[in-house]
């Protein structure tokens, strides 16, 4: 069975613990990062609980990301039909597109989403994380009857992103790397060799101010974790504690012209396409500051509960 856990903060240390009955079970285990958690197999760590220090779970501000800085975030762009259109990419995108963020924007759970004051059209993005546990050099053969061998578990990621810095400057990482961009947790699950198939049976929803924007199924993936990861062993090496995130499916509050209108404005100088564009972009719903994100996944059969982040948003203020 799998097994869900939470890294957080008491009395000034970190600990992990296994959620058991809405309760949380120390585990007497020195791994402070989740590379070093993920050396152990599920059985070793039912075998580290510490049953008689079973307490209530932590308080939110307590719970930390169950991923560890540093590593590394691959991530996948427009790899829902629906978001691919949305995005202004054909409907049937043929090819598997990367890009990376910086760990440096891993946040916790809950709290606030701070933007940098510069930034216009703040936008929300909800994925399942693929949490890797082994270190490859080289290109890997993954199959489905191996792909546990890669993929220890699962927990939610926001890919929130600054839209003016990417679609302007074209620069997918800086966009997407500022300092909590990239909130990850509350629960980490591990699974079992035969829970690989959950990868395709999880609800994915976020809401924003109780409003509905993006709700999907993991089924709806274009490109699969095993075509991913074998394309991705192509251009670099695992590490254990890295993360892939999947795509974020239809909702985003971003709205790019086709390919066909982009061609018919492509006579338009930069400055007046850039201006039409933030035209465009002025009746969307991105995001404000004090709104409250939400955002959660769950599996069809109820069996795997990833938790539920909870973010505010604020914009810094102006460097003095």
């Amino acid at each position: 069975m799998s097994m869900s856990l939470l890294r957080y903060t008491q009395d000034g240390q970190i600990l992990w613990g296994i959620i058991e009955n809405q309760r949380i079970v120390p585990l007497q285990l020195e791994a402070l990062s989740t590379a070093q958690l993920l050396r152990h197999d599920l059985d070793s760590l039912r075998r580290l609980r510490l049953p008689e220090q079973t307490r209530d779970l932590p308080a939110p501000s307590q719970q930390l990301s169950p991923i560890s800085a540093p590593c590394k975030i691959l991530c996948q762009g427009a790899n829902y039909r629906q978001h691919a259109q949305e995005s202004g990419l054909t409907q049937d995108q043929p090819f598997n597109l990367f890009f990376t963020k910086s760990s440096a924007a891993i946040h916790t759970p809950s709290g606030y989403i701070q933007a940098p004051p510069f930034v216009r059209l703040l936008d929300y993005e909800i994925e399942l994380a693929l949490v890797l546990k082994k270190d490859t050099s080289g290109t890997q053969d993954i199959r489905p009857e191996n792909l546990h061998e890669y993929v220890g578990g699962i927990c939610i990621a926001n890919d929130v992103s600054a839209r003016d810095i990417q679609i302007r400057q074209g620069q997918f990482h800086k966009a997407k790397s500022y300092r909590t961009f990239c909130p990850l947790g509350p629960v980490l699950c591990l699974l079992e060799p035969q829970e690989m198939a959950y990868l395709s049976r999880l609800q994915l929803t976020l809401s924003v101010n109780g409003q509905i924007r993006q709700e999907a199924h993991t089924s709806g993936l274009i490109h699969d974790p095993v075509a991913t990861l074998s394309e991705f062993s192509q251009i670099c090496d695992f590490s254990a504690g890295d993360v892939l995130l999947t795509g974020t499916p239809a909702g985003c509050a971003l709205r790019v012209p086709s390919e066909t209108i982009q061609r018919c404005v492509s006579w338009l100088s930069a400055a007046r396409r850039w201006q039409l564009f933030m035209a465009l972009q002025s009746h969307r719903p991105y995001l404000r500051a004090g709104d409250q994100i939400s955002s959660c996944i769950v599996s069809d059969d109820g069996e795997i509960h990833l938790g539920t982040q909870q973010h505010e948003v604020v914009f810094l203020p102006e460097a003095q």
